[in-house]
């Protein structure tokens, strides 16, 4: 499990860094079920921490990586950025949910095979409750119409989300 994270994380901040002037990912840690890395770009350092989920449902034949992650840039005065990658396109104009314990969180917006949180308020919201939860299940819909549900693990995203916030503190 851990070096499916740690081979799809390198991949995903390699496509997220500015070719020209980026560094290679640095590892920060390994926190049970959370990975947290930091880079340097133009802009300066970014950290980010992820996890793939314990289980995927649906029915669907292929899927491909499906992550979700926490991104810092103080450089950019941003915070807890809170992404999932589904593995396949969302259908177009979906929303997400997110239930950590007895909290849902709707309507996260969907583009491509990426959800966002639709303003800092609901990614701050997120994280808090990321912090506090066990697990975190997410349900998507594709662009064929596959309902999927990925339940991820939160065991160690505290630890790793502490990782990351010291690495890129708030400015």
């Amino acid at each position: 499990m851990m070096k499916k994270v740690l081979s799809i994380l390198s991949f995903f901040s390699l496509l997220a860094a500015v070719p020209a002037e980026a560094a290679s990912p640095k590892l920060l840690g390994e926190y049970n079920d959370w990975v947290a890395y930091y880079y340097n770009d133009a802009g300066g350092t970014v950290c980010y921490m992820a996890s793939t989920p314990k289980k995927d449902e649906g029915r669907y034949t292929t899927r491909g990586d499906i992550y979700a992650v926490v991104t810092h840039r103080p450089a950019e005065k941003s915070y807890d950025v809170v992404n999932f990658v589904a593995g396949y396109t969302f259908k177009p104009n979906s929303e997400v949910s997110v239930k950590i314990g007895s909290k849902t969180i709707d309507k996260l917006f969907t583009s491509g095979d990426k959800a966002w949180a639709t303003s800092d308020k609901t990614d701050k919201e997120l994280v808090e409750a990321m912090k506090r939860g066990s697990r975190m299940i997410v349900d998507g819909t594709s662009s064929r119409g596959t309902k999927t549900k990925d339940t991820y693990s939160l065991s160690g995203f505290a630890s790793a989300y502490k990782a990351i916030s010291n690495k890129c503190p708030r400015k």
